[in-house]
């Protein structure tokens, strides 16, 4: 299995020269969810209108189709503009339950040149406790690039 390290060279490279917002965040879906086995779903949510997150390109079973940024764990990235890490989902006030079998939850906001919330990367896991202090600057590391190479909207 590869390493953090790893997976972020893969998607990065596989980046390069791309100019489609859509295209990069497949990949990017892809990547994660195929490189690292704790990832049980993987994908983004885009801000289409203010205070909400429509399910972007993802990889694993159904994702909620709309959250706005008052509910759940990606609600609170967006809204809060900083990365989620919870290692129980059921201790999470107001957590959305889009799978029963998740237990553990990490989403990362990204943000445009101007500060503003263009998606979140949310992934979720059905082991508790499963990210940490690499996966964190992984997502983050991939989602400030992100954010720097598509500065414009994301609807």
């Amino acid at each position: 299995m590869p390493t953090h390290d790893e997976v972020l060279a893969s998607a990065l490279a596989l980046l390069e020269g791309e100019d489609d917002v859509i295209a990069a965040m497949a990949t990017v879906a892809c990547e994660l969810h195929n490189g690292l086995a704790h990832y049980h779903w993987t994908g983004f949510y885009r801000v289409t209108a203010p205070g909400l997150l429509v399910i972007g390109p993802y990889q694993g079973g159904h994702g909620c189709l709309r959250i706005p940024f008052e509910r759940g764990v990606c609600g609170a990235a967006a809204r809060m503009r900083t990365t989620q890490l919870v290692p129980d989902v059921h201790a999470f006030p107001g957590h959305i339950a889009c799978s029963s079998t998740t237990l553990s939850e990490i989403v990362v906001p990204v943000l445009g040149p101007d500060g503003e919330v263009r998606a979140v990367l949310d992934v979720d896991s059905d082991l508790p406790d499963a990210f940490g202090p690499a996966d964190q600057r992984m997502l983050e590391t991939l989602c400030a690039e992100l954010g720097r190479r598509f500065p414009g909207s994301w609807r």
